[in-house]
């Protein structure tokens, strides 16, 4: 396992997350294809041992349970080997001050522990000014209750108002940046990413494998979350006819190195500065295959190649 320090804090994480989406009580919430909590349990503790320190959850997914399923997974685990984050957003009152203190009590409960390394704010709250957002964020760092902040999907002119302000206020500046990023979705290449890079923000981008288009030969998949999840029916296939040649090319390149497509994804992600890829689980199979990704550079002319045929795309954040 390889480790990067997180842009504006003292955290030291791998440079790969484990997304927790896919852990929690099934049939709760909006996701019906979730892993109940001995199957959690098993990848999140796989992928410990196996080097992994960065866990990302959210107060919304299943209802909570994932936030419970992952504290209750590293039980017996030293906390400060650990780094966790989770969001705030998907509530009631968004971003206001009153939300952000409720969520973030509440999600201290849930994953039982005394903080949490990173608060993410999991969109942009245009009902809310961005000073009283910011105000509540440095208390809840006052309070010890979140150590940093971050950002996730939003555009870059918003991303750049939380962190234009943020030094305005003598408040410390954002961490990371949660966006959606892949070889076929790389809109915030425009704005959202040098906002980012000119603040010194690590990114820990979400939908590497997008939604695993870019893993397997086939475009379609017979998995329980494709079957149930309809964002994954519809998030990429508008655009199914040029895309599917880039997922050919991604095969091409995992051919000639002898890896699979999720190895050349992520060491796509790594040569585009992305600090810590954030990779959904749901078998430990994934697991292992996913760490080998760190055997695999990338040349320019690689690059040149998988990047060649992109085609600009509707703006798509939902998660």
């Amino acid at each position: 396992m390889e480790y990067i320090k997180l842009g504006n804090s003292d955290l030291k994480v791998s440079r790969l997350c484990l997304g927790c989406m896919s852990f929690g009580e099934p049939d709760v919430g909006q996701y019906q294809w979730t892993l109940p909590y001995e199957e959690s349990e098993t990848i999140i503790r796989k992928a410990y041992e196996c080097g992994i320190n960065f866990f990302d959850t959210s107060n919304n997914y299943s209802s909570g349970t994932s936030e419970i399923f992952l504290g209750k997974a590293l039980k017996g685990i030293d906390r400060k080997d650990v780094v966790i984050t989770t969001k705030c957003y998907f509530n009631e009152g968004k971003l206001s001050p009153e939300a952000i203190h409720r969520e973030v009590l509440k999600s201290l409960e849930h994953l039982d522990t005394d903080y949490i390394d990173i608060l993410v704010l999991h969109r942009f709250d245009y009902d809310t000014p961005v000073e009283e957002t910011l105000k509540a964020l440095n208390e809840e760092v006052e309070m010890g209750h979140i150590r940093y902040y971050g950002a996730s999907a939003m555009y870059g002119h918003q991303f750049a108002e939380y962190c234009y302000k943020a030094k305005e206020m003598g408040f410390q500046p954002f961490t990371t940046l949660q966006n959606h990023y892949s070889l076929i979705y790389r809109e915030d290449e425009r704005d959202l990413i040098p906002v980012a890079e000119k603040f010194n923000v690590s990114r820990t981008s979400f939908a590497p494998y997008a939604a695993g288009r870019l893993a397997r030969k086939d475009w379609t998949a017979d998995s329980k979350r494709y079957e149930l999840d309809s964002k994954e029916g519809t998030r990429y296939d508008k655009t199914e006819e040029y895309d599917k040649k880039i997922a050919e090319r991604v095969y091409e390149i995992a051919e000639k190195y002898g890896v699979t497509m999720s190895n050349i994804c992520l060491a796509w992600q790594f040569a585009k500065g992305v600090a810590a890829p954030i990779i959904g689980i749901t078998k430990t199979k994934y697991l292992d295959d996913a760490l080998n990704c760190f055997n695999v550079t990338l040349t320019d002319e690689d690059i040149k190649y998988l990047e060649e045929l992109y085609i600009p795309h509707q703006i798509n954040c939902n998660r």
